[in-house]
């Protein structure tokens, strides 16, 4: 069974940082790409920013130059850093790890985690 937990949302000022953290644990044999995808209230799911097992990141317009997506080589361990948050930042942010596959070769398309909620106060 493959585990997807996020961690080190909180309440933070305007202007302020947090890293978010996404573990991965489980028998896995790889990981392709993992991202970090947030949802405010009433509003869809949106993209932040991912980056895949080759190393190559991608970010949404509105992460660029803010957020930063890291990971270690195999994704296990991912994080986000989110700098000079503003109040439209306040969302839960999710983690979803695309095409997993464990050591019996079992292929998991994608498995999102629980979240982590960020708040910014104006």
């Amino acid at each position: 069974q493959v585990e997807v937990v996020e961690s080190g949302g909180g309440l933070v000022t305007t202007g302020g940082s947090l890293r978010l953290s996404c573990a991965i644990s489980g028998s896995i044999k790889s990981i392709d790409v993992v991202g970090w995808y947030r949802q405010a209230d009433g509003k869809q799911r949106e993209w932040v920013a991912d980056t895949t097992r080759r190393g190559r990141t991608s970010y949404a317009d509105f992460a660029k130059g803010r957020f930063t997506i890291s990971g270690d080589n195999a994704l296990k361990s991912v994080y986000l850093q989110v700098n000079s948050l503003n109040p439209e930042d306040t969302a839960v942010y999710y983690c979803k790890a695309v095409r997993v596959t464990t050591n019996t070769n079992h292929r998991y398309l994608e498995l999102w985690g629980q979240g982590t909620l960020v708040t910014v106060s104006s």
